[in-house]
């Protein structure tokens, strides 16, 4: 399989699960950022996040103007904010905190939609 076709699924429906996640318990959102002020859960947070980062990029760095850009977007922005809260872990916490819960609901809306996207990409159900 093309690693192109497997990241569009794994993200489309990773996107989607989380979507649907954070619908049905909004609560969920509130505890993520009330774990953000533990040092040891930052910590694995930022090392998971650089990881997949590092390894969304390694395996799928293309640059083409299609659903390939949101994959390698998704791969960029993940290690960037990893390293982020490795690197400067308290100025990026309080901006993440800044952001307000209706905002988070608006951005996951946005991120099922490109879910849903990639989705489509991958399995080539509606021609667009």
């Amino acid at each position: 399989m093309d690693n192109s076709i497997f990241l569009a699924k794994f993200w489309g429906w990773y996107l989607i699960i989380f979507f649907l996640i954070l619908s049905l318990k909004p609560e969920r959102i509130k505890q993520i950022f009330s774990d953000l002020k533990d040092e040891k859960f930052l910590i694995l947070i930022a090392f998971l996040t650089i990881t997949v980062g590092l390894l969304n990029i390694l395996f799928h760095n293309i640059w083409e103007f299609n659903y390939k850009f949101i994959i390698t977007g998704i791969g960029w922005s993940s290690l960037f904010i990893g390293l982020a809260l490795f690197i400067i872990p308290k100025p990026t916490v309080s901006l993440l905190n800044t952001l307000n819960i209706k905002l988070v609901q608006v951005l996951y809306l946005l991120l099922f939609l490109v879910g849903i996207h990639l989705i489509n990409s991958a399995h080539m159900i509606v021609l667009f």
